[in-house]
């Protein structure tokens, strides 16, 4: 497989796969005062980034939609979350909303461990959510929380994944790294869970979840690209990270558009470790189509 070096190149990339495109399961689209508000944030380098992280695609809403469907992107989530309470159930309504006008995004919502979540985490799957983005870093908050522990209830029912970003990269804080999300997978283990960034900088204990716990599923955002910020993957994991790729756990995520170079990079740091087209397919494409129901609700593709 050539690995695409340009953006320009992403449409041939998946097609010499023989894909109908690529799915993105960690995509960031807020509403238009919170997105620039997170790029204000990234831009003083402040203490939950860590380092300079200049972002490429500071681009309008409508230039970002066009960006990722004529890479191909068939379909991407719009990951937002809150920083305190009283913020998320206003979220969730406007990600329904985008969601109705995108065809392509997954309609995602989220939560935070505050009184009436589980109401409002209910009204979320009614409108139909299909996953729910939990920021443990940016949210501060320990996801074993008793005030949470309905809603992890309710999400394993559903079979609803949660995308949660619990490894402590680029910052830690007392609430990240294997530990605590640990915690809610060993009193809900049917709860379905994407870890972002692989779990990076802790690999080896969000891949040892992964063993324990069938539903947990991770994504690839910004790991094996040329950005150092959240840690070098361990040479011992590479067998492990082919083996549960083949199996459908390995979901491709880029963190668009908050990235600090090209998109296509991602799927060249994916392409270069060498796994082969048949895991290249699983990332790109059918481990997300197993998750949500791809083939039967992307428009074109039933």
């Amino acid at each position: 497989m050539t690995e695409p070096r340009s953006d320009s190149a992403v449409p041939a990339f998946w097609q010499a796969l023989g894909l109908p495109g690529i799915v993105d399961a960690h995509v960031h689209f807020m509403p238009p005062r919170l997105m620039s508000a997170v790029w204000a944030y990234f831009d003083e380098a402040g203490p939950l980034i860590g380092t300079e992280w200049p972002i490429r695609y500071r681009d309008s809403e409508k230039e970002r939609l066009e960006f990722l469907r004529g890479l191909g992107v068939r379909a991407f989530t719009a990951l937002v979350y809150p920083h305190r309470p009283g913020m998320a159930e206003s979220l969730n309504e406007w990600g329904a909303e985008f969601a109705r006008r995108v065809p392509e995004c997954l309609q995602t919502a989220t939560f935070f461990p505050e009184p009436g979540v589980a109401g409002y985490v209910r009204r979320a799957l009614e409108s139909g959510a299909r996953v729910f983005k939990v920021h443990l870093q940016v949210g501060g908050f320990d996801p074993r929380n008793e005030e949470l522990d309905e809603v992890w209830g309710i999400l394993a029912d559903a079979g609803v994944p949660a995308l949660v970003h619990a490894g402590s990269g680029p910052v830690a804080n007392g609430f990240t790294g294997p530990g605590p999300f640990g915690g809610v997978l060993a009193r809900h283990p049917r709860l379905t869970a994407i870890i972002a960034h692989l779990g990076a900088p802790e690999f080896d204990g969000f891949f040892a979840l992964a063993d324990r716990h069938d539903g947990v599923h991770l994504d690839t955002t910004m790991t094996f690209t040329r950005f150092g910020g959240l840690g070098a993957f361990p040479a011992a994991l590479l067998p492990r990270l082919r083996d549960l790729g083949l199996q459908g756990r390995i979901l491709l995520g880029t963190d668009f558009p908050n990235i600090p170079y090209e998109y296509a990079h991602q799927l060249e740091a994916l392409a270069g470790l060498g796994f082969g087209d048949d895991w290249l397919r699983a990332v790109c494409w059918g481990a997300a189509d197993t998750l949500f129901g791809l083939t039967a609700r992307v428009p074109g593709l039933s």
